[in-house]
């Protein structure tokens, strides 16, 4: 069992399309480019006592294979998998493998955008979900892991 002053790890997977965060429908997601959020992020979770890991890819597999290696090298998981969320089976399955809390979130509130954007696959194996505080949605699924870990 681990001292609970132990200091606590988690990752951060960032999927599609969040590299152009700063540039992408600046209206939806904001000006900020993810390299400032990211040391946001880092500094942040320091705040809680959390080492931080960030990924960031536009492949599913990659995805995949850096959920099942969470499984053993961190703590917790906060994914944002973009459009992936809304059909990708295999996340959704290799979320539910790891055993280790995992945090769904999204920057814009995807029940108030089109309606295949309101239905996630992966939700129902997730801790929770965090939709449409942008970059602030990952602020907030971290200040949850401090409160579930």
């Amino acid at each position: 069992m681990k001292n609970k002053l132990t200091k606590k790890k988690i990752l951060i997977i960032h999927g599609p399309n969040i590299n152009l965060l700063g540039v992408r429908e600046t209206a939806i997601y904001g000006k900020e480019p993810i390299s400032v959020i990211n040391q946001n992020l880092n500094s942040f979770a320091k705040k809680f006592n959390f080492d931080c890991e960030i990924f960031q890819t536009n492949h599913e597999g990659e995805i995949i294979d850096a959920i099942g290696q969470a499984r053993d090298a961190v703590d917790a998981v906060i994914l944002n998998a973009g459009a992936y969320s809304h059909y990708s089976i295999a996340i959704r399955d290799a979320i539910a493998a790891i055993h280790i809390p995992c945090i769904e979130v999204h920057c814009s509130n995807i029940f108030g955008r089109e309606s295949f954007r309101s239905n996630s696959v992966i939700s129902s194996v997730c801790a929770g979900t965090i939709s449409g505080f942008g970059k602030y949605s990952y602020f907030l699924a971290i200040f949850a892991l401090k409160n579930i870990l």
